[in-house]
């Protein structure tokens, strides 16, 4: 899968304030950042995103994406 096919199907999925996303085709590396994880744990947040991409992961079109998912407040305070 291309990344921008990745990215395409996270954001049909779910809001995303910011979204980045790179790969080499195989291996996948992205940052999610969402409203919707607000009051959610790490292991929610994971299965929101999964949730997103469970038909290509179920076929195994994708199967290696690691991500980190936070909130619009958290990543503006990493950010400075």
């Amino acid at each position: 899968m291309h990344p921008d096919q990745i990215k395409q199907l996270i954001l049909a999925g779910m809001a995303c304030d910011h979204l980045e996303l790179d790969g080499d085709g195989q291996h996948f590396e992205a940052l999610i950042v969402s409203a919707e994880f607000a009051g959610k744990n790490r292991v929610q947040r994971q299965q929101r995103v999964y949730q997103t991409l469970k038909e290509k992961l179920a076929t195994g079109e994708l199967h290696a994406l690691s991500f980190k998912t936070l909130t619009p407040e958290e990543w503006s305070a990493q950010r400075g």
